[in-house]
């Protein structure tokens, strides 16, 4: 969808604060890895994660998604009862049900006529988060909206070492449980407005997506437990981003030399390197944050370019281009001019 009247006036993120090294989780695994013959120094050396954060104990999504969400309320200004609609977007859940949205609605004291949902589409939550405020805002429903995440990977990651460090492990059940062990954690949080109320904000012009779900087997995931096809998921991944990119050439005149800075989600040395090769985007024009805070999931994408803006590296009047691949799969890739 196209968006002519929409901004975004205020972005935050939250690093979480326990790091926590891919030598340590090995240290962890030693016995397993032992038994299967495999190295230790295999995690880093083939996802290029040297580490990845975890919450404090006790610290739930939706507390982390809080925190985030606080920070950009504070530093966009506005008072909080004129927000129209919160929607989180975290894989990471604190119930089945409520929904974690109505719990970071609660904590934030959002006003009754705030409207709260979950938005789940895997890694591209987030950016389906953004279409979807950007859609009320756009056709007069709402003035301002809050999308929010928040991601602790502390759970799955810990439950997988438990289960490889049963007997009976093999090299094939640790391949499939890989990806488990490169997640990380993090809060986001944007604000999105008219754009005729926000004339400092930073203009959203709307996301290009397309569905390859034959392949919604290749990574299937829940609180304990995370199975990926590592090497079909890569495969299907980039020649789907190749697809929507096409689909964004032609239907929004994309063209790779046209934008300033690309924020990934990134999942691992491997993918990005990959993903970017495919496309033709050049690396020096991706700020890369795998290596210290893992796959982030749905956090990615916005605590990345959160990180970008405060590196410097966007500044005002930029041509950004937001871009994931989602278990599903999905592909969707967004427009900003800041």
């Amino acid at each position: 969808m196209q968006f002519n009247n929409v901004s975004i006036l205020g972005l935050a993120h939250v690093d979480a604060p326990i790091r926590v090294t891919s030598a340590e989780i090995d240290r962890q695994l030693a016995p397993a890895l032992a038994g299967i013959g495999m190295r230790p120094g295999l995690l880093k050396g083939l996802s290029g994660i040297v580490a990845r954060r975890y919450f404090e104990e006790g610290v739930s999504p939706s507390d982390a998604a809080t925190r985030a969400a606080e920070k950009v309320i504070e530093q966009s200004g506005i008072d909080r009862s004129k927000i129209g609609v919160c929607v989180n977007t975290s894989v990471c859940k604190d119930y089945l049900e409520p929904s974690t949205a109505c719990l970071v609605h609660s904590k934030l004291g959002l006003s009754p006529d705030c409207m709260n949902f979950d938005v789940g589409n895997a890694c591209l939550a987030f950016l389906t988060g953004m279409e979807t405020v950007a859609a009320l805002i756009e056709r007069g429903a709402i003035d301002y909206g809050l999308v929010v995440d928040g991601e602790n990977s502390r759970q799955v990651t810990a439950a997988t070492i438990e289960r490889l460090l049963q007997p009976g492990t093999t090299s094939q059940s640790y391949r499939e449980q890989f990806a488990a062990l490169t997640l990380g954690s993090a809060s986001a949080a944007m604000l999105l407005t008219r754009s005729d109320l926000a004339p400092q904000g930073h203009q959203f012009k709307g996301c290009t997506a397309v569905a390859a779900t034959q392949w919604s087997h290749l990574c299937r995931g829940r609180d304990d437990y995370m199975y990926t096809d590592t090497a079909n998921l890569l495969s299907q991944g980039v020649s789907l981003a190749k697809r929507t990119w096409a689909k964004g050439a032609k239907e929004r005149n994309w063209r790779i030399g046209d934008f300033d800075e690309f924020v990934l989600h990134q999942v691992s040395k491997v993918h990005t390197i990959n993903l970017t090769r495919a496309l033709g985007i050049p690396i020096d024009k991706c700020l890369q944050v795998f290596g210290e805070y893992g796959n982030m999931g749905p956090a990615a994408v916005p605590v990345t370019l959160s990180k970008a803006v405060q590196a410097g590296r966007i500044k005002r009047g930029n041509r950004v281009a937001l871009m994931g691949i989602g278990s599903g799969l999905n592909c969707a890739m967004a427009e900003i001019v800041w």
